[in-house]
């Protein structure tokens, strides 16, 4: 049975959104260098580092295994994704962090329209499909706003805005009205 209209359209845009909120946040990640990574901003904030540890531990539990086993897997240690030890180096964890987008990209991609209504749990609370996946865009994208946050509060050097620069929303509404048309 082919997917009803809707249902793919709205499955394209779950992938665009979140491929967008991953880049964003890579680009942000590209502009730290390795001290800047792992800089806390503040005694009760989190690193750039840890908030890439947290994301990819939540994507890789909560997309693997995702019709059939709780998104709050028995391996996962959600603390520990906060503790930054001498094995998280920035390149183990920028791998960790394509893993979870991996695992939920390719959740996505097998889910039909059938899967929609489906019944799954995160950490025992049921959900539908539909509720998951709208529950960890959500999530993810709270997530790479705070690292663009961050990445901005310990950039020493030059910062690039990845958005619209303050100051600049009416050029660029200028801009992307010459494309418009």
């Amino acid at each position: 049975m082919q997917a009803s209209p809707i249902w793919k359209a709205y499955l394209e845009d779950v992938v665009f959104s979140g491929r967008k909120q991953k880049e964003m946040a890579e680009q942000a990640v590209r502009q730290l260098d390795d001290a800047e990574f792992f800089t806390r901003p503040g005694e009760h904030s989190n690193s750039v580092a840890a908030i890439v540890k947290h994301l990819a531990g939540n994507l890789r539990s909560r997309w693997t295994d995702f019709l059939t086993s709780d998104g709050d897997k028995p391996w996962r240690d959600r603390d520990d994704e906060f503790v930054i030890g001498q094995e998280d180096t920035r390149a183990r964890l920028l791998a960790a962090w394509q893993e979870g987008w991996d695992a939920l990209f390719a959740t996505l991609s097998s889910l039909g329209e059938a899967d929609l209504l489906k019944g799954v749990t995160i950490r025992g609370e049921g959900h539908t499909v539909l509720q998951a996946i709208d529950r960890g865009l959500a999530h993810a994208a709270y997530h790479a706003g705070q690292v663009l946050y961050v990445a901005r509060l310990v950039r020493r050097g030059e910062w690039r805005y990845i958005t619209v620069p303050p100051g600049q929303s009416r050029q660029f509404k200028a801009q992307a009205r010459k494309y418009l048309k």
